[in-house]
């Protein structure tokens, strides 16, 4: 029987989020709620999978595993497109890639709300409130907050998602302010923010909000030396991807109390149990939960078992090639 891999179930939605019993009469599916967290452990546990059905970019894709997994027809992507799967193998190997474009509209804003919501959290110490209230307390030891009207928030990335934060940020009475490699002073005005250098935005900013797409020419795009110039008690919000900060960086600051950190995203998800953001007081943490909302995976699921149906049909619907 054809065997069908799940990957990356992080919250256990995707079997409440379709219909796969039409898949499970030709196929043996098999749902993986925990990360397959290294190369040779993905290739242990898949090797035997004719159809992987992957979460974004949760479980890397490479040509050194693509090369270890024999009995694989078919991969399906989850939103447009895939930055970790190597497309280019893909397509020498005969593997077909089916993708879910054309998600639902609410979901599409989702990390953006999730951001505005850690910089609330943050600014307003509501994570340490609310452990005090649970442990029995009441205000004693609760940091003081402070107000965000009139704060200047600043804005990496004015694309869709950073011009929906710049939009909350605005609702908020706070002065936007923005910058990327690209950005130019009209597309900023239309977005509601002002265009400025990148050493004035972090020099500046008592919060700043990521919204880049990570690729090799943004790595790293906060180093230390933009870390540096952060106000103290500055908020730094990423709800991107980790490997856009620096993250050594990054841990040195919030551990001298310098700024805050309110992450979604880290260099290695699952974040380690032993990571010092863990120990911080001054971090809000959430585990890559941008996108993760019902009206995404009431999305990403029933395409996803369209597509594996239609592909066992021999008609694979909603193919991707390499660019």
């Amino acid at each position: 029987m054809v065997k069908i891999a799940v990957l990356d179930d992080w919250q256990d939605v995707a079997r409440r989020s379709a219909d796969w019993s039409a898949l499970e009469v030709r196929a043996d599916v098999v749902f993986f709620a925990d990360a397959l967290g290294t190369e040779e452990e993905a290739a242990g546990a898949l090797a035997e999978f004719d159809i992987l059905m992957t979460m974004r970019e949760r479980t890397a894709m490479p040509d050194s595993l693509l090369a270890r997994l024999p009995k694989l027809r078919m991969i399906g992507i989850t939103g447009g497109a895939n930055a970790s799967l190597d497309m280019q193998a893909c397509a020498r190997r005969g593997i077909t890639v089916c993708n879910t474009t054309g998600g639902a509209p609410t979901a599409s804003w989702a990390t953006a709300e999730l951001a505005l919501g850690l910089l609330i959290a943050a600014a307003r110490a509501i994570p340490a409130a609310d452990a005090t209230m649970r442990a029995g307390g009441f205000q004693h030891g609760v940091p003081v907050g402070i107000g965000l009207a009139g704060k200047t928030l600043g804005i990496l990335g004015l694309g869709r998602l950073g011009t929906r934060m710049a939009r909350y940020g605005a609702a908020l009475d706070m002065n936007v302010i923005a910058w990327s490699p690209n950005l130019t002073e009209k597309k900023a005005r239309e977005a509601g923010a002002r265009l400025v250098g990148k050493d004035d935005l972090m020099a500046t900013s008592d919060a700043i909000s990521i919204h880049m797409v990570l690729s090799p020419r943004s790595r790293g795009i906060v180093g230390a030396a933009d870390i540096a110039r952060l106000k103290h008690g500055a908020i730094l919000v990423n709800t991107s991807r980790g490997p856009l900060v620096d993250e050594a960086a990054l841990v040195a600051a919030v551990q001298a109390s310098r700024i805050i950190a309110a992450l979604d995203v880290f260099d290695t998800e699952p974040l380690p149990k032993d990571h010092p953001f863990r120990a911080e007081g001054a971090t809000v943490l959430t585990p890559h939960l941008g996108y993760g909302v019902a009206e995404t995976w009431h999305d990403f699921y029933p395409k996803s078992v369209e597509n594996a149906l239609a592909f066992l049909d021999g008609t694979p619907i909603r193919v991707v090639g390499p660019s």
